[in-house]
């Protein structure tokens, strides 16, 4: 997020969730739903796959 220089707050705000959601993304505490990820990676203009890492 610094690169795109968003707080986890502006961040939250423009993905529709809480900042404690996008902290525990941060944190691999939270698995994302697909939609999450597709708004998360539209924000910052690339692919959910450059942001998530899948660990079966």
């Amino acid at each position: 997020m610094a690169r795109h220089y968003l707080t986890q707050d502006e961040l939250a705000r423009k993905v529709n969730v809480r900042r404690e959601t996008i902290v525990f993304l941060e944190k691999n505490k939270y698995n994302p739903s697909l939609k999450l990820a597709y708004d998360i990676a539209k924000t910052f203009g690339t692919t959910i796959e450059e942001i998530f890492i899948f660990d079966s």
